[in-house]
């Protein structure tokens, strides 16, 4: 409903500033009326468009109404401050001033045609020079141009919302709303004045006026010319720049009566000692002198594979195979994972997607190492302590190379066997260029053969950018069993149940084999999914009509090493929001953090051990799945209403328009992480920031002067 108001207001907006527009031209186009019959036509017109601005200026109030009573100000502050009033207030001047004089204008004309008619001459008569000065009111005009530059000051909040509200950055539009209302004004003043000192009004001739609009128009094209010019030279990105750009925000910090930060828990790590020197990101790293349990070589190569259909396709892969090999390791272990990248010239890294693992291995290119190039290799090390469904990707140009294809699923399995066998199946989706949605590289159904009262788990990853997919699982009830990689508490029993999964994020699914086919649809498409059944064959089931799993209220409650009402060292706010801009020369809808994008994003400093909480809000129109490396939050609260249901981890928090939500993480894997919308192509947009630990610092830098893009 927020996304819709806020659609409607930029719509409405659009469509008041031309009507407004077209009314301002009539209005001040009134003097130009040769006849009193051509005068008295056009006062009608004009009367007529002071009505027509009332309908979308309805649609922009409207809306506005119903979000200040309903969401919280940082929602509709800069509405009901600035765009309302915009709105408004020049329109009651229009109806409380121009339109009397117009009617008073409209009365005279016709009093003077009936008694033209009444002389019954042949041809019309010119106007007085009375006639002339009340069809100059600047009363009369300026109202409806006003009206317009309103109409056209709000649009520009519209598009370029103040976030945050402060009035000394709104100040510039609206001192440039005021200079030309005064301006206006003056002119219009000025030009009253030379009508009533002449005898006898003479009309400028048409090519005059045209020369004095054409002069106009040219001073405000070359004005707005220069500013463009300088917004898209100011937004050009350094050929080299430092991951730890930004704007450092310490955030809101409870301090003790002796001055000092609470500590979580009781204790600091070693960084917050006053002695603690300088850490590097390389040496924050896996341990290189232990054997490792398991090892993996990827290779990246460019390969041209076919899917299940027969149908072809150009695609970036680790070891010739879409997606990448699946990992499979022990909770635990130490994983060593050698990457070498035979000919992807923009690079390679390997991310592991959710693990939380030491930050040296986080494969950012400029942040953590350097992107790997052709005949390169890099080794990574890290010990999989969580147990869960991950999954790895590059993170060097990762919209593309994700795009392409060069990813994979990695499982951390418990370190005990489990009792039960369990059939356990990897879902991983990817909608393929030049192809359609496939589950891995199968674009068709999928048919299995599950024995009637196996354990299935079905590991749901959707790795698509900028795509939510929605999963559905049908003939037999089933269990949530985890979102992100971490179980659920007591997970309910659910039918006729949707999952929909934001872009990176993932769902665990458990539940028995009937004696019956059990059917997973991917994306509404009923050519697209898995039909597990006892015999391997069996028709698709009909899809019911379902309800979207909410994982707030899902499972039961359970203790957690903090909560809502733990005292927090940090206190951030992110607001999530469009604006119109220039990000590195080029023109565009841009994404936002706190009002800005990448580099001038915030920086969330924190030191080893503070216990954070953040709060996330969504003034946008579309959906941001938030995701932060190196670290798991908890879901405090969605809408200032506390979470009910099992604990809930995530790492990709899909955060829809409208909504706001704190969660809450202990800064304990110190180092400089990577926050942004796994949307990629938003992140490459510029949306994205970062987490840095104090007294932490990376020699990598990204850009166009070197090899790493990490966007």
């Amino acid at each position: 409903m927020y996304s819709i108001s806020t659609q409607i207001i930029l719509f409405a907006s659009l469509m008041y500033l031309v009507f407004t527009w077209i009314g301002s031209v009539k209005a001040s186009g009134l003097l130009y009326s040769r006849h009193i019959e051509k005068l008295h036509d056009k006062t009608r017109k004009v009367l007529f468009w002071s009505w027509f601005p009332i309908l979308p200026a309805a649609a922009v109030i409207s809306p506005i109404v119903w979000i200040q009573q309903t969401m919280d100000p940082i929602f509709w502050l800069d509405r009901v401050c600035i765009q309302a009033p915009l709105v408004i207030v020049p329109l009651l001047t229009v109806w409380l001033i121009s339109v009397p004089k117009l009617f008073k204008l409209r009365s005279l004309t016709k009093q003077i045609k009936a008694e033209q008619n009444a002389l019954e001459q042949s041809e019309a008569m010119p106007l007085e020079t009375v006639i002339y000065q009340r069809a100059a009111s600047p009363a009369l005009i300026l109202p409806f141009q006003m009206t317009a530059l309103g109409a056209l000051t709000a649009l520009y909040f519209s598009l370029v919302p103040p976030v945050w509200f402060q009035w000394l950055e709104m100040s510039i539009p609206l001192a440039v709303f005021a200079v030309a209302t005064a301006g206006l004004w003056w002119r219009h003043q000025m030009r009253y004045r030379q009508v009533g000192k002449m005898a006898n009004y003479v009309i400028p001739a048409f090519w005059k006026r045209g020369l004095t609009m054409l002069s106009v128009l040219a001073v405000v094209a070359g004005s707005a010319y220069y500013l463009f010019t300088i917004a898209m030279n100011n937004s050009e990105l350094p050929p080299e720049i430092d991951m730890a750009s930004g704007t450092s925000d310490y955030g809101r910090q409870s301090v003790l009566g002796n001055g000092s930060l609470p500590a979580y828990n009781g204790e600091k790590g070693a960084m917050n000692d006053s002695s603690a020197t300088m850490v590097a990101v390389a040496d924050l790293s896996g341990s290189r002198e232990v054997t490792p349990d398991r090892r993996f070589t990827l290779t990246a190569q460019k390969k041209t594979v076919t899917l299940s259909s027969g149908k072809t396709i150009d695609a970036w892969t680790y070891n010739g195979q879409i997606p990448g090999p699946e990992l499979r390791v022990k909770a635990g272990e130490l994983v060593e994972v050698t990457l070498v990248n035979e000919d992807i010239e923009q690079g390679v890294t390997l991310h592991w997607h959710g693990l939380d693992v030491p930050n040296g291995e986080d494969a950012v290119a400029g942040a953590m190492q350097n992107a790997v190039m052709p005949g390169e290799t890099y080794t990574y090390r890290f010990r999989a302590e969580q147990v869960g469904t991950f999954w790895y990707h590059s993170h060097q140009d990762s919209q593309e190379a994700v795009s392409m294809g060069l990813f994979g699923s990695l499982i951390v399995e418990p370190k005990e066997t489990p009792l039960q066998e369990v059939k356990d199946i990897t879902v991983m989706t990817h909608r393929w260029k030049g192809a359609a949605l496939a589950i891995g590289a199968s674009d068709q159904l999928e048919r299995m053969t599950i024995a009637p009262g196996t354990s299935v788990r079905l590991r749901l990853i959707n790795t698509d950018d900028w795509i939510q997919q929605k999963y559905t699982l049908v003939g037999t009830h089933f269990e949530v069993a985890a979102i992100d990689g971490t179980d659920l508490n007591k997970p309910d029993i659910l039918t006729n149940t949707h999952l929909t999964a934001a872009s990176g994020g993932r769902y665990d699914l458990a539940f028995i084999m009937p004696e019956h086919p059990v059917y997973l649809d991917v994306g509404e498409n009923d050519k697209l999914g898995i039909l597990m059944s006892p015999d391997g064959r069996g028709e698709i089931p009909t899809v019911p009509r379902t309800i979207a799993f909410d994982p707030f209220q899902y499972g039961s409650p359970a203790a957690t090493p903090f909560d809502a009402s733990s005292s927090f060292n940090r206190e951030f706010t992110l607001v999530l929001d469009n604006k119109l801009g220039f990000y590195n020369r080029q023109m565009d809808f841009l994404y936002t953090l706190n009002g800005h994008v990448f580099p001038k994003t915030p920086m969330l400093e924190a030191k080893e051990g503070d216990l954070v909480k953040t709060t996330i809000v969504n003034r946008g129109i579309i959906d941001h799945p938030m995701y932060l490396h190196g670290h798991r939050v908890l879901v405090l609260s969605r809408n200032g209403k506390p979470s009910t249901g099992s604990p809930w981890w995530t790492d990709t928090l899909d955060v829809q328009p409208g909504e706001t939500y704190e969660v809450a993480f202990v800064a304990n894997n110190p180092d400089l992480w990577m926050d942004h919308r796994h949307n990629l192509a938003h992140t490459a947009a510029g949306m994205m920031m970062h987490l840095l630990y104090e007294r932490v610092t990376t020699f990598y830098s990204f850009g166009s002067g070197t090899q790493n893009h990490s966007k």
